[in-house]
Parts: structure tokens; sequence; C-alpha cells
């Protein structure tokens, strides 16, 4: 593919002459004599351009017949954007994927998730990844499992189970086919060792498109925080996370002197650190192309200058959709402290209670369950608040509300439930499901910045003239509520 993502041959040229970070993950460079495909940021000298081929994701350069830089790492490249191509489907399937839906399962039950046939399915990716499902997991899987070689001392048998492997004969094939060497020749190649942790902690390096604005990312969060479940503090943020296995902490922090995150997960078995990984890269919005989105919300004049006070926006994601929903059911029509105040007691009365060893961090995030067997009204809720959490709660528990549907059936079905609307449907797929086009119109503070003067605009009109701000509205949104 020698035009992608909008951009012509000689504008991906100038993008690998330049080495801008900018588009690092946005594609990447094949090169014909080398057999070998690099990020845009390689350090490599620079090859002819007559030998070098541009593919849009990692996994279509490998399909191609390309293997990985050992030099430039494309496993530990930004993610690609969910939003890839023009098609619905594919952003979903790709969401589902990056979660690991294929790990045990096959293309067959993918392409019935997201309402398609197999073999459209495999259409569509060919024409919008450039590879088919099976290729984008299997490239997924192996580059996690490289960075997991390169960047921590887990055993291999660890490494391979962590990576989505089923046996160390698959994860040892898989890397003598891609790499020409085994795990552990390449691991004995590692340029630098890993940073101390503890016995039972991983970190990861997790990288983003600059440029990325931690402060607002890490301000919005704190502001949000709920007691017990997440710390946001100078040494970043930290939560109590649920895994399939039980549970875990995460701490995120910004990598000195690098366009990256540091993740610590402690406790977690290395079955999860996969689902771990992709949601930390969807709570912090690290696939995004900050570069994209302001060339595209830059027309309208408000937003315009918004984007040039804050160029690395993010949408801080909720990590849970239903912690989501819950907080966002709270919130309304009540001061964020209060809201706060009242989700760090539902956490502390309903939440299982963990011993952690980090302070601040003792509770999970109650699920559904856990709602509807508390006596609600004992934590200051009215009794029309509650009754609506408790049909939230109900919703979930009945299979009426699947999180992990399309989005648009998610929105839908919350939407559905007394006393929740359209509003909370919207704010969850913008935090929760890391949908870029989410508009919660009716939310006041959303109204009144978007007000060409003082005041405050109807939902209506927000909505009307909102059209102008897609695909991206999720963007103008946390735009406008950052001022």
């Amino acid at each position: 593919m020698q035009e992608m993502d909008g951009l012509d041959r000689r504008s991906l040229d100038q993008a690998r002459i330049s080495r801008d970070p900018r588009f690092d993950g946005r594609f990447f460079i094949a090169v014909r004599t080398t057999g070998i495909y690099c990020r845009p940021i390689c350090p490599a000298p620079r090859c002819k351009s007559m030998n070098v081929r541009y593919y849009p994701t990692a996994a279509a350069a490998a399909s191609a017949g390309y293997r990985p830089c050992l030099r430039c790492r494309p496993e530990a490249a930004p993610g690609t954007p969910a939003w890839l191509g023009t098609s619905a489907v594919v952003r979903r399937a790709l969401r589902l994927i990056h979660d690991g839906a294929l790990n045990e399962t096959g293309v067959e039950e993918l392409a019935l998730r997201v309402g398609v046939g197999p073999r459209h399915l495999h259409r569509l990716f060919l024409q919008h990844v450039g590879a088919s499902p099976v290729a984008v997991a299997q490239t997924r899987r192996l580059h996690f499992a490289k960075r997991l070689l390169d960047d921590t001392v887990l055993p291999m048998t660890q490494v391979a189970l962590a990576a989505g492997y089923g046996s160390l004969r698959r994860f040892n094939c898989a890397f003598r086919e891609t790499y020409g060497k085994s795990p552990r020749e390449l691991r004995r190649q590692r340029r630098s060792g890993t940073a101390p942790v503890a016995d039972d902690e991983i970190l990861l390096k997790l990288s983003y498109r600059p440029p990325y604005d931690w402060e607002q990312v890490s301000g919005f969060l704190a502001r949000e925080a709920c007691a017990g479940v997440e710390r946001v503090d100078e040494t970043g943020y930290a939560r109590t996370v649920e895994t399939a296995d039980g549970a875990a902490t995460i701490h995120v922090v910004p990598a000195a002197g690098e366009h990256a995150l540091l993740l610590r997960v402690r406790g977690a078995a290395p079955a999860a650190l996969f689902q771990i990984s992709a949601s930390v890269r969807r709570a912090f919005d690290l696939g995004a192309d900050s570069f994209a989105i302001a060339g595209a919300l830059s027309a309208d004049p408000r937003l315009a200058r918004l984007v040039r006070r804050r160029p690395g926006l993010r949408i801080p994601g909720a990590w849970d959709p239903f912690e989501c929903a819950v907080r966002a059911t709270l919130a309304l029509n009540l001061a964020p402290a209060t809201s706060r105040a009242i989700a760090s007691r539902l956490a502390d009365r309903c939440g299982k209670p963990l011993v952690t060893g980090k302070p601040g961090l003792s509770r999970l995030f109650p699920r559904a369950s856990a709602l509807l067997r508390s006596n609600l009204e004992s934590l200051g809720l009215s009794a029309a608040r509650a009754a609506k959490l408790r049909a939230l709660a109900r919703a979930v528990e009945e299979a009426r509300i699947d999180f992990s549907a399309p989005v648009d059936e998610v929105r839908r079905a919350l939407a559905a439930v007394q006393g929740i609307g359209e509003s909370v449907a919207e704010y969850v797929a913008m935090r929760a499901l890391a949908e870029p086009d989410a508009l919660p119109g009716a939310d006041l503070a959303l109204r009144r910045a978007a007000a060409p003067r003082a005041g405050t605009l109807e939902t209506r009109r927000l909505v009307e003239r909102a059209e102008a701000w897609r695909p991206w509205r999720s963007y103008a949104a946390m735009h406008l509520w950052c001022g």
C-alpha cells in the first residue's frame, strides 16, 4: 500500500526521512533489499526510496513477508488507532482482537460477534488493515511476547502464556519463523537490562505518539478519583483492578525523556497481563493520533483555539464500563465533590476488600450483584437515584446490557434503562468504550462551554453544531470541558 490514512506517497516519504515521532505507529516501512519492516522513527541509515514499501499496520507488513526490525522494535510502537479505516465493523473487530478475542476462539465466532460472515470480515480486513484477522492476532501476540522478553525477566513458559500461546512449541516456532532465532537467543541479545522491580511486579513501557498532555489526563483522573479504588498524586496514577484470577494493582507514570508511559502491574497472573496492558492503553488513550484529530477540529474557530492550547489532549478513559456507568449516574445533577464522595462510600461499603500493600488502595469497585444486595439509601442516596442504580445493576445482571457488544448496542441498552438516558450512554461510550465520536449532548457544563458567548446552548443546537466535529466529537467535548 502506497497511500493510506490520508497520506500520499510524498507525505509518507517526508515522514520517513524526518523520523517524525508523530507518525510512529500510523504506518510501517518495509525495505525490499533487507526484508525488514521498521517504525518511521527507526535510527537505521535511510535507504533508497525505490526500495521502500509502506504498510498501514505491522500485521500487513508481516503478511507481505517482512520480519520485524530488532533495532527500532516495531512491537513497541504506539497502537494503531482504533478507528483505523472507515468500517465500523473493522473498528469493532480490531478492538476485540486487541483484547485477546482470537486467543482461544476462531474467526467464525469473531465474525458472529461483529455481525458479519467470516469471508466478509476477511475482505474488510484486507481492505482497511492490509492483513487478515488471524494475521493481526498473530502479530499482536508475537509483539506482546517480544516486549515481555525484552522488558521483563518472566520465565519463557509465563511469557508464552501471557501472550496467548497454547504451548511452548508454538511459541518457539512463531519466533523462529519471524525472527530466525529462538526466544532465548533474542532475550540474550537485548541491549539493556530491566529496571528493578519487586518479585511479584511487572514493568512494561507503553509508547504513544506525541504530543501527550499528561497533566490534562492525570488532572482529570485526579478530580474523578474514587477513594480506596484509585489514587492520583505526584507519583502517578494507581488503582485496583479485577482479573480473571483475582485482583491486582497497577501504577502508571510518564517515562522520563521518552514518548511512553511506564506501567507497573503487581499481583497479576501472567495470563492477565495481555488484557491489563490493552486496558491501560485504552484508558490512557495511547493509540490516539493527535495530529489528525487537531487537523480536523481546527476547522471550528472556537475549537481551533482550544486545540492550540492543548495539542496533546487525550480522552481519560474509565477502567470498567459498569463502573463508569455507575459513576455517571451518581453524577447526574450533583456537584462533582458530592458524587465523588458518594462513589467512595459506595466502594467502601459494597466493594471487595483487598490487602494491596499500597497506600490508599483497599477495595475493588463493586460489581452489579453487590449493588443489588446493598441498602443504597443508607449511603446518602435519594430513593430515586438508588432506584436508577438498581435498574442499571439489574439490567447488567440480566444481560440486557452487554458491555462487550458493539458500541451502538451498548448505547441503546443503557439509554433504555429507566432514569439513565442518552447522556450517560454517550459518556460511557466516550470514556469506557473508547468511542471517538460520542457526544454527551445533554451535559450542562458541555452546553455552557460550547455557547459562543456567555450562556447555554440547547441540547438540540449543540448536537447540530457538533455534526461538523465528526468523527471526533469525543475529543471536541473534552476540549470544551477542559477549556
